[in-house]
This record gives structure tokens, sequence and C-alpha cells, in this order.
């Protein structure tokens, strides 16, 4: 039930390491190449819950005068840390998340949707934070749209519709970003690295569907939990933990 990010970025980084990339931004190629698989994707899951009336467009239009600039601003602040510190960063956030999944919290509905100024710095900070980390927003829209009273079925259509705007100004910010890099693996543009990309997404087309069946025959509880065990290492590898 998620876009992806949470389990690509490190991946990448695990497997950018091994193949020898610039030690010292690493993470960055592996942010900014996640960020470039969830625009294919993106699409496809936009239009199919706009098929079924599941976007609230209002929100969308609020939100995107924030996001745009926030995600494309995500690849200047990444700059800002090292390959190790965005790790962490990345870590103690996915943490964080697992936790949330642990106890199934979930946002009480608190107020209506502020105006367009409230929207706007909202979208900002999704932008940013799902920007830096390499993720399509749906962690961070989800609840922010929940809490605000919108339909749990239009927040997840909105969200995903959300995740579009954020990869696209989030790859061309890292791709901008990485320009004149001294150390290049090649086949990359800034810090989007073209054949990972490729693969991701030819991998992850297939591979969903096959997600939800599974996710279908478990129980919440149990999906919950393995779900949150995953993310748990995950998150501990990245903050350096556990080897």
């Amino acid at each position: 039930g998620i876009g992806g990010g949470l389990v690509i970025v490190p991946a990448l980084a695990l497997l950018f390491a091994r193949q020898g990339f610039p030690a010292d931004s690493i993470m960055h190629f592996a942010v900014g190449t996640s960020l470039a698989t969830i625009i294919p994707t993106s699409i496809s899951s936009l239009l199919a819950h706009n098929r079924r009336g599941s976007v609230y467009w209002p929100a969308v239009r609020g939100l995107l005068p924030g996001i745009l600039p926030g995600a494309l601003a995500s690849a200047w602040l990444a700059q800002q840390f090292s390959s190790e510190g965005l790790a962490r960063v990345f870590g103690v956030f996915v943490l964080l998340v697992a936790l949330q999944v642990f106890v199934g919290a979930r946002p009480a509905t608190h107020r209506r949707l502020p105006g367009r100024g409230g929207l706007a710095g909202a979208g900002g900070v999704i932008g940013l934070v799902s920007g830096l980390l390499g993720i399509g927003g749906g962690t961070l829209s989800v609840p922010y749209l929940l809490w605000h009273r919108v339909d749990i079925r239009m927040a997840v259509g909105t969200a995903a519709t959300l995740g579009l705007p954020i990869a696209m100004a989030g790859t061309l910010g890292f791709i901008l970003g990485g320009l004149g890099l001294p150390q290049q693996p090649g086949l990359n543009s800034g810090y989007v690295y073209w054949p990972a990309m490729a693969a991701v997404v030819l991998a992850s087309v297939p591979a969903a569907p096959l997600g939800a069946r599974l996710a279908h025959h478990l129980s919440r509880p149990t999906l919950q939990r393995v779900f949150a065990l995953i993310i748990v290492v995950i998150g501990a590898q990245m903050i350096g933990l556990i080897p």
C-alpha cells in the first residue's frame, strides 16, 4: 500500500555501494533514481483513481503550488547532507512510519481543509520532505487529508495523484543538482541512474498485482506487523544500528 520509495531507496543504496558508485553521493543517486521510478507508476495510479472518481481535485489544486517548489528544492536540501547523513535522516523517518503502522494509529478528523495559503504551505512541506526521501508523498499526504476530514478513498486517490508532481519536480531537482559531478557512473543524468530506473519500473509492473493479491489473503493485523517488521529492519540498517 505504499509507492515503493521506502523500499526502493535502501535497495538502490545497497546496490550502488556494491557497484562502486561515489561513496559521498550513493544516497543522492538512490533518492534521485527512486523519484524517477515514481513518475510512470504514478501516472497509471492517477488515471485509475480518477476513473473511479476518487481524486479530490480542489485539494490537488490547493497543494500543488507548494508541492512543486518544495519537491524541486528537496535536491538542494539533500546536497546539504553527506550520503551517510541522508541515510540517517531516511532511517529515522522509516522507523517513525513503522511505529505508526505497528500501532495502527490513524489521525482523527480535525478540521476542514484550509485556504489557499494554508494548503500551499502544507504542500511545500510535503513536497520538500517527500523529495528529500525519494518517496511519492502518500505517507505524509494521506494523514494530512484524513486529518482534514477527507474520506479515506478520496485521500488515497488524491495522494496518488500528488505523487506525480512530487516525482517530476523532485527528479528534475536531482538531475540539475547532480550536473557536473566529478565522478559519475555513466548512463546517468545528475543523480538519476537510468538503467536502475528502467529495471525497477519493468519489475514493479508485474509484481504489484502479486503484492495486492497477497494482501487480500493476509489478515490486516498480520499484514501490518509483517510490513512494520520489514521497515524496522530497513530503518535500523540505514541509521547503522544493524549491519
